[in-house]
């Protein structure tokens, strides 16, 4: 499925099924929307699934991978080859998404989508768009059209995985100096200063933090990026993995699947998603609110509330799978608390 294909079946919810559920909501054992936003995941669920009985089936992980060419200013405290060994390990569950992911009986994915080097294990995806993107600091760092090949892979991963009976989705990601790209995509689609949207990332110091400030600034203005084209911001400053979750985002939207956001990267190709096809927006779920600078930032650009505030910023998908959990909760107690004719302490009515 192309970009544009994917973008034009995009639909709104299904009304008539989120109705019945609120109502059914209503019918239950408890005071009137005292689950909150666990009542309205299954409204919302219902809607996607354009089910008036929705139930969450197999969950997956989509882990995108990539190296930054930007790597090569010094913006980071580990090399390329980190992102490389931890894809690797997600195929022997001895890396943070695997382990956190089982607590929920989800499957992950990693993809190699633009690793700087070829992954030896054949269990990781290969969907390799180009050897880690060029150093955005002497130009583009991709070609648009490398960019909506890498959305097109993401659009493709969703699809062949809803193929396989998987219904619930999260993002991940994996490569080396990605708060960078995100933090300039982050400045120059909101408008904010690289001073107040980029931290340390993964154990700079201060100093390391001024340098790699002066990196992005340098690179928006070396790009002549235009904010009003999100694709040519992506390209630009982005990366290959932020581009595959865009397409994951899109593709959840066009295929009628819930999908889960991580944290700060995985939220800033959320927001490139819904610059491109503001329709998808209603299918993205924010699971938490990283504890990097911009993290609040962004998610209020899209009006998403995070479920969970945990100060974390680990990504891999490690936030999202969490979002897994509530869905689960919320599913549980729809579908298994009494009714109020089953009780005995009567019924609550709404107030007017």
């Amino acid at each position: 499925m192309t970009l544009q294909e994917a973008i034009d079946k995009i639909t709104p919810l299904d009304e008539e099924a989120m109705r019945y559920t609120r109502a059914r909501w209503n019918t239950l054992g408890k005071p009137l929307y005292s689950l909150g936003r666990l009542e309205e995941m299954v409204i919302s669920f219902a809607g996607i699934y354009r089910d008036k009985e929705p139930r969450i089936g197999k969950k997956a992980v989509i882990v995108m991978a990539a190296d930054n060419g930007v790597v090569a200013e010094g913006v980071t405290q580990t090399g390329q080859e980190v992102t490389k060994t931890v894809t690797e390990n997600m195929t022997k569950h001895n890396a943070s998404i695997c382990i956190m992911s089982g607590m929920s009986g989800a499957d992950v994915y990693p993809v190699d989508i633009g690793i700087v080097t070829d992954c030896d294990n054949p269990k990781v995806i290969p969907r390799k768009i180009k050897y880690g993107t060029d150093n955005m600091m002497k130009g583009p760092a991709m070609s648009r059209e490398e960019a909506v090949r890498a959305i097109e892979v993401g659009i493709e991963m969703v699809e062949t995985l809803k193929n396989k009976g998987y219904t619930l989705f999260a993002t991940g990601e994996m490569g080396i100096g990605n708060t960078s790209t995100s933090s300039a995509i982050c400045s120059v689609l909101l408008d904010q200063s690289v001073e107040k949207v980029t931290g340390k990332g993964a154990g700079l110091t201060s100093k390391d933090l001024e340098h790699k400030i002066e990196v992005i600034k340098e690179s928006i203005a070396v790009n002549k990026v235009n904010k009003e084209d999100p694709l040519d911001v992506l390209s630009k400053v982005g990366g290959l993995d932020i581009a595959g979750l865009v397409g994951c985002f899109i593709g959840a939207a066009a295929l009628n699947v819930p999908i889960f956001i991580d944290g700060f990267i995985s939220s800033i190709a959320a927001l490139v998603a819904t610059r491109i096809a503001p329709e998808c927006s209603p299918y993205l779920f924010p699971s938490h609110c990283s504890n990097e600078p911009a993290g609040r930032l962004v998610l209020d650009a899209m009006g998403k509330q995070p479920y969970i505030l945990a100060n974390m910023c680990l990504g891999e998908g490690t936030g999202a799978v969490m979002g897994f959990t509530i869905a689960d909760y919320a599913f549980k107690a729809y579908w298994e608390l009494p009714s109020f004719e089953q009780t005995n302490f009567g019924t609550y009515e709404e107030l007017v």
